[in-house]
């Protein structure tokens, strides 16, 4: 008896250590790369580089900013992830309310798992492939579609687990008060989610303005701020390689303060989400 209450301790403080050891390596790189753009991006952010696009010579040392990849990102990310949250709710209140554990809804949440699981250069192949055969050219419109591609796994998946999550009595009670399946999912499910779907979109989101693969071919990059859908548009992960890329120390300091830019874009909208979750949790039943 001794020897096996003894086991089990060992094989607690084992994965126990293991899991603050996890925990440690997350943390620290996590802070490692908020240090390692903050060091090297902030003394190089100026006012100029957010409220001025890029001027002649620009990438050699020039004058200008990157307001055209912020406001670029901001339009490809919103437009996709506002794209994929039109058809990724439908699909999860579809798994949960029809489908749920049957075959076809196995089948369904397998195929997004793969989708989740391909590579964004993938996607950008598959988009820029369809783009030339109907006469598409690299624009806003084509990265859109894309990144909306790219997050709906994410999204669905996202909204499909929180919706599992929801107690069964609450579908049992709508149903018992003569409610449809349909009226179910869009009064009792949807608000019984909102938090979660604050969540998804922001998984989604991050997603869709930090990649930078898909939408090299789809929507291209242009100096100019973003006009047309049919216009190419530029974007911060493009920014950051491009500014990367260039032999001048000075343009390489800048693409770390895009690369802060970003991060606290991110940071902002991840806040703002929390906010706006715990605002719409009321609608939550505990």
């Amino acid at each position: 008896m001794k020897k096996r209450w003894h086991k089990r301790h060992v094989e607690e403080a084992f994965f126990k250590a293991l899991m603050l050891i996890s925990f440690a390596v997350v943390a620290g790189s996590l802070a490692l790369i908020l240090w390692t753009v903050v060091v090297k991006g902030l003394p190089a952010l100026t006012w100029d580089m957010i409220t001025q696009t890029p001027k002649g010579g620009y990438y050699m040392g020039g004058k200008g900013g990157i307001l055209n990849a912020i406001v670029g990102s901001l339009y490809l990310a919103g437009g996709g992830t506002l794209l994929a949250l039109i058809f990724g709710l439908p699909i999860a209140l579809y798994l949960e309310i029809y489908l749920e554990n049957s075959r076809w809804g196995r089948w369904v949440r397998l195929t997004l798992d793969v989708l989740w699981g391909i590579p964004s250069i993938v996607y950008g192949a598959f988009g820029f492939t369809v783009m030339l055969s109907i006469g598409l050219r690299a624009s806003l419109l084509g990265g859109i579609i894309v990144l909306a591609l790219l997050e709906l796994p994410i999204m669905t998946r996202s909204m499909d687990e929180i919706i599992r999550l929801m107690p069964a009595e609450l579908e049992q009670a709508s149903f018992a008060l003569g409610a449809t399946r349909l009226e179910t999912a869009i009064n009792v499910v949807t608000r019984q989610m909102l938090p979660g779907i604050m969540t998804a979109i922001l998984l989604a989101f991050g997603r869709g303005i930090g990649d930078a693969a898909s939408v090299l071919f789809t929507a291209g990059y242009t100096d100019r701020l973003p006009n047309s859908l049919l216009r190419p548009v530029a974007s911060l992960p493009l920014a950051v390689f491009f500014q990367l890329s260039t032999p001048f120390p000075e343009v390489q300091k800048r693409a770390y303060a895009s690369a802060l830019i970003l991060t606290i874009i991110v940071l902002v909208i991840s806040l703002g989400s929390r906010w706006l979750a715990g605002r719409l949790s009321k609608y939550v039943v505990k």
